[in-house]
């Protein structure tokens, strides 16, 4: 049983009802019997939606290791346009960030608003920050005109590369799927934390009952781990 099942059985006596016949603490939905029983469902459901958020990136990761079966020297010169020390930066942010919302959970385990409110701000403004990074990438490349398909028109090129073949805009087009949809994923982060900043202002979580936290912290920890494998497949091939 976790620590929040195991106060909520301890706080909340079998048989306390409210006015409507509600069984437990306000927060334990009426489908559920016990805290222990919606904290469980809340954590598999929660890890069922990861597995397949896991499965839509492998299709990405799929087409870029097909890809750089096909292209290895491509890939290389392609990648020689990325911007490596903003990509290293954007790495350590969202690292960071990961700790932090690691942080909120373990602040609202203990019951402390302030802190768990603190920490999940922290997390939203590494979030923003990637977001910048990624704007003047995003831009950069606008600007070179390395584009997917019929978009890509390589000029001012760096690292002492002249030139790039037309099949570099394959790599450009994995680059653009795969950080765009993780920018979409962040993107998301943020309007749920946004949302869980606004629910422990109003004091909704405490030691018995900090499971959205916990619930979009595993989220957040994905948005992490993917970019931890696209920044080395991306920027330091």
């Amino acid at each position: 049983m976790s620590s929040e099942a195991a106060a909520s059985a301890h706080d909340a006596p079998e048989g306390a009802h409210d006015a409507h016949g509600h069984h437990g603490p306000k927060w334990l939905a009426h489908h559920f019997d016990t805290p222990a029983q919606q904290f469980d469902a809340a954590k598999l459901g929660m890890w069922a939606f990861l597995a397949q958020e896991l499965l839509f990136f492998s299709g990405l990761f799929v087409a870029y290791g097909v890809y750089r079966s096909w292209y290895p020297e491509m890939f290389r010169l392609a990648s020689h346009q990325l911007n490596k020390e903003m990509g290293a930066f954007n790495t350590v942010v969202l690292l960071f960030s990961s700790f932090t919302a690691a942080m909120a959970v373990r602040s609202a385990q203990l019951g402390k608003q302030k802190a768990t409110g603190n920490y999940i701000l922290v997390t939203i403004a590494c979030a923003l920050g990637f977001l910048v990074v990624k704007y003047f990438e995003y831009a950069h490349k606008f600007h070179s005109g390395l584009l997917p398909g019929r978009f890509f028109h390589p000029h001012h090129l760096e690292h002492g590369v002249t030139t790039l073949p037309d099949t570099a805009s394959s790599f450009f087009s994995i680059y653009f799927m795969t950080t765009g949809v993780h920018g979409i994923h962040v993107l998301v982060g943020i309007g749920v934390m946004i949302w869980i900043w606004i629910r422990n202002q109003r004091g909704e979580f405490s030691k018995e009952y900090f499971t959205p936290v916990d619930i979009v912290a595993l989220y957040w920890h994905l948005v992490d781990l993917v970019w931890i494998y696209l920044f080395p497949l991306l920027y330091l091939v």
